[in-house]
C-alpha cells in the first residue's frame, strides 16, 4: 500500500518569502520551480493545514511576481528580493502555468482561484522552443480545460504542444520522437495523453500510450525502476546509469496515473507502485531515498548511494508520487 505523504520537511523548508532548497545552506534563493511544485502539492490536499495554506499563498505570490506581461517568467529570486536573469519560456515558465492552472481549480482561497485563472491565461500566451517545456505547459493547459472545456488559449497550447512533440517513430526499437531521451522524459507521453483526450484525438492518445509503454519497459530492470539518468540517454547508451533523480520518477508516476484513468489498464497501476517502491529502496542500489521520520527525500541516487542533500525538489517529487498513488486508490474504491 502506498502511504500518505508527509509535509514535515516541506514545512521546515518554508520561509516567510518562499521555499528554500535546503535546510543546511546559507544560499536562500527562491526558485520558481520549487514554488510551483509546492503550490500544486498543497492544492492537491483536501484539507491542508494552516502552515500549508500559508506556503501556498507565499508560493503563489512569488510565481505572480516572477511572471511578465507576456507570460514568461524569471526563474530565481535572491533572499534580498532581487530577480536573477531575464524572463523566458523555459521549464520554470511551464511549471508556473501548471501551478496557476491547478490553483485556479483547487486553490485554498477564493482570491487564489480567481487570480490563478488570470495568470494561467497570461502564461498560455507564451511558447517555448523546448519540447519538454511545451509538454509540461500542456499538462497545465489540460488542467484548465478540466475547469472550462472551451478554454481557447489552453486548447491552442495543447495543439501546439502536440506539434512540437511530433508523432512517434515507426521503429519498435526506438519509437521516441527524438534521438535522445532526456530527463523527465515521461512528461512527453503524459502531455500526449492529456492533449489527445481533450482534443478528441485518439491517434495522439495511442502515441502517448505507446511511448509510455516503451519508456516503462526501458526504465525497468529486474522488476524495479531504473530511470533515465540526469544527463539523458541516446540509443547506444547502456540502460543503467546515474545520477537518477526523484523528479523523473514522479513524472513517470503522473503519466501512469493518467494512463490508468484513461484506459483502466492495471499495468499502469503496477508501474505507479514501482515508482513509490523506488523511493523506498527498490532501485538499482537497493537503498531508500525516503526518510520517513523527517518526510524528506535525498536529492538523487548516485553510483555510490543517495546524495546527502534532502532538497525541496526531491521532497516535492516524493509527495507528488504519493499523491498519485492516493488518487488511484480512491478511483479504485
Amino acid at each position: 500500500m502506498i502511504p500518505d505523504p508527509s509535509f514535515a520537511h516541506l514545512i521546515a523548508l518554508s520561509q516567510p518569502d518562499g521555499l528554500v532548497s535546503r535546510l543546511a545552506s546559507s544560499d536562500h534563493r527562491y526558485r520558481v520551480e520549487g514554488a510551483a511544485g509546492a503550490l500544486v502539492a498543497v492544492c492537491r490536499e483536501r484539507t491542508p493545514s494552516a502552515p500549508l495554506v500559508e506556503l501556498a499563498r507565499t508560493s503563489f505570490r512569488l510565481l505572480a511576481d516572477a511572471q511578465g506581461i507576456d507570460g514568461t517568467v524569471r526563474s530565481e529570486r535572491t533572499e534580498r528580493g532581487r530577480w536573477r536573469g531575464d524572463r523566458h519560456p523555459g521549464d520554470a515558465w511551464a511549471r508556473s502555468v501548471g501551478a496557476f492552472a491547478t490553483a485556479a481549480g483547487s486553490g485554498p482561497d477564493p482570491w487564489m482561484r480567481e487570480a490563478g485563472r488570470v495568470h494561467a491565461r497570461r502564461g498560455l500566451a507564451a511558447r517555448s522552443t523546448s519540447v519538454r517545456s511545451m509538454a509540461i505547459a500542456a499538462l497545465g493547459a489540460a488542467e484548465l480545460v478540466a475547469i472550462d472545456r472551451h478554454h481557447p488559449p489552453a486548447r491552442a497550447l495543447l495543439v501546439d504542444a502536440v506539434a512540437a512533440i511530433g508523432p512517434r517513430r515507426d521503429d519498435p526499437a526506438w519509437p521516441w520522437p527524438s534521438d535522445r531521451v532526456d530527463a523527465m522524459a515521461a512528461v512527453v507521453p503524459d502531455a500526449l495523453l492529456a492533449a489527445g483526450a481533450v482534443l478528441g484525438r485518439p491517434d495522439v492518445v495511442d502515441d502517448g500510450l505507446a511511448l509510455l509503454g516503451w519508456l516503462v519497459d526501458r526504465e525497468t530492470a529486474s522488476g524495479h525502476l531504473s530511470p533515465t539518468p540526469d544527463g539523458g540517454r541516446v540509443r547506444s547508451d547502456p540502460l543503467a546509469g546515474f545520477d537518477q533523480r526523484p523528479v523523473d520518477v514522479a513524472a513517470l508516476a503522473a503519466a501512469c496515473t493518467r494512463a490508468a484513468a484513461l484506459t483502466g489498464d492495471r499495468r499502469w497501476i503496477a508501474t505507479l507502485e514501482q515508482a513509490w517502491q523506488w523511493f523506498a529502496g527498490a532501485n538499482d542500489l537497493d537503498v531508500p531515498l525516503w526518510h520517513a521520520d523527517a518526510g524528506a527525500c535525498a536529492g538523487r541516487l548516485t553510483g555510490t548511494g543517495p546524495s546527502a542533500d534532502h532538497d525541496a525538489e526531491a521532497t516535492l517529487a516524493l509527495i507528488s508520487t504519493l499523491q498519485c498513488g492516493r488518487l488511484v486508490a480512491a478511483a479504485l474504491g
